[in-house]
């Protein structure tokens, strides 16, 4: 039988990655970083997309070369095509479409988001279906119920702010560097999450909403620091310990509930806040008192990366799905559209 060999690139946001997957098995997964929006404290569309044409070749490059595999052994090449950063997005449809086209091979376009929760069957233990994939991250929060590999149903999501802005814009005004989400968990590790209390957001359903918290954090802080100029600086274990306590309530309540109305005991977390560790104990605590299941992916797969967006292709491929050449970037790409 043939191998079924495809290149994966992403390119949504400011992680300029390449992966070869051959017969459902990751070989590689290359990420180039973009330190050039730290100075910033956020991603710059503009600058990532000059970013992304700097490092897409030299990781393609080292992703073939450490796959052993020669270009015309590829039986498809994929990529993000949305949701993300248009620009930026841009760079990785532009090289798929050039590069699939020279070797006359399909073209497979992955959703960046279904991409997230399938990088939990990159490694072993892989979740049974039907299970609920919390899904978290700088752009997104969302609730899918995973019926299969390809037929995922959104049941819940955040209406104005995602979780992991709710971390950056708490790291911001602490004054901390950026990405600010990974310091909020380590100082939190450190402080006592019920030394302050912050507003739990109720929405209707299984939604969420985020930025009232940030507003909330914002006036806390101004006027705490009206009685005291160095508040933030010697309390500032607890601040980041009880903020992140209320973002993990907030998620894990309605996780909660999806799982009951849906009968669901197989729970996944997915996207780059699921590698705080805050909302990891609490899935592991969670997991002890409702006999859930949780998986968690590696921390490599749960940031942007090109190992999810192949192993996407690789059910894709499988059924057929393919895109033309007239194929264009979807910077608001939903799942199952």
């Amino acid at each position: 039988m043939k191998n079924i060999n495809i290149l994966a690139i992403e390119s949504s946001c400011d992680e300029t990655s390449a992966s070869i997957i051959s017969n459902g098995k990751i070989l590689n997964n290359i990420v180039a970083t973009q330190s050039v929006h730290e100075k910033y404290g956020g991603v710059v569309p503009e600058l990532a997309s000059r970013a992304h044409q700097q490092h897409l070749i030299p990781v393609i490059h080292e992703a073939m070369e450490s796959s052993g595999l020669k270009k015309e052994e590829l039986s498809a090449v994929a990529f993000t095509r949305g949701p993300g950063l248009m620009g930026a997005l841009m760079v990785g449809v532009s090289f798929a479409k050039s590069f699939a086209y020279s070797l006359g091979i399909p073209l497979i376009d992955v959703n960046h988001m279904q991409a997230h929760i399938l990088a939990h069957f990159i490694d072993d233990p892989k979740p049974k279906f039907p299970f609920i994939c919390l899904t978290v991250s700088g752009g997104h929060t969302q609730l899918v119920l995973v019926k299969d590999y390809l037929e995922m149903e959104v049941i819940g999501e955040t209406l104005d702010d995602a979780v992991g802005e709710a971390f950056d814009k708490t790291a911001k005004l602490l004054g901390l560097a950026y990405p600010g989400g990974p310091l909020v968990d380590k100082y939190a590790k450190e402080g006592n999450p019920n030394a302050y209390t912050f507003p739990l957001s109720e929405m209707p359903g299984l939604n969420y909403s985020f930025s009232g918290i940030k507003t909330a954090v914002l006036y806390f802080l101004r006027d705490q620091l009206k009685k005291d100029p160095g508040f933030i600086e010697q309390n500032l274990r607890d601040i980041c310990a009880s903020v992140q306590h209320t973002l993990v309530k907030m998620l894990t309540q309605k996780l909660k509930r999806a799982a009951r109305e849906h009968k669901v005991k197989e729970i996944a977390i997915a996207g780059g806040v699921s590698a705080n560790s805050g909302l990891r104990v609490e899935l592991e605590n969670l997991a002890k008192e409702l006999k859930w299941k949780v998986y968690i992916p590696k921390f490599e797969y749960c940031t942007d990366n090109a190992a999810m967006i192949a192993m996407a292709a690789h059910y894709k491929y499988l059924k057929g799905e393919f895109c033309g050449l007239d194929v264009s970037p979807m910077a608001k790409m939903k799942i199952g559209k």
